[in-house]
């Protein structure tokens, strides 16, 4: 009775709330429900203690509970060193109002001092006018 269920199974929730970490230490920041956030907070500040301390045991510790080495290379890395003179309270819940489709409450789950362009890692960039024009006339030049 220790923890929420979120109403899941143990397998779902485990599976729920790795991916759900993978996804903070990516993008920084993530929108999801209230329970799930505050579900997620005590386990990514746990993460992020057990990255700042600097031995191969916690390496693979981190690798095992997140099972993702880009995510365990970025809380090495980047995020120990951000938080190191930080003793705790590395992340932040701030409410976001409620759901349209059934009215469950949201909220953001957010480092603190987080990186702002991280939430851009996966956004392709617009093409400009001049690469759309070219390829235009490469496709009608081919047929």
């Amino acid at each position: 009775m220790a923890n929420k269920k979120l109403n899941r199974t143990s397998e779902h929730r485990k599976a729920l709330l790795k991916n759900m970490l993978n996804s903070l230490i990516k993008y920084e920041q993530i929108k999801t429900t209230l329970p799930k956030a505050k579900f997620l907070k005590p386990q990514a500040d746990k993460i992020i203690t057990l990255g700042k301390k600097d031995t191969l045991q916690t390496t693979k510790l981190l690798v095992s509970q997140l099972q993702d080495l880009k995510s365990a290379n970025k809380v090495k890395k980047t995020l120990s060193k951000r938080y190191q003179k930080r003793m705790g309270g590395y992340t932040r819940i701030i409410k976001a109002g409620f759901r349209y489709g059934d009215n469950a409450p949201m909220a953001i789950i957010e480092f603190v001092d987080r990186d702002i362009e991280a939430k851009k890692v996966d956004v392709k960039k617009k093409e400009t006018a001049k690469d759309t024009d070219k390829k235009e006339e490469k496709k009608i030049a081919s047929a």
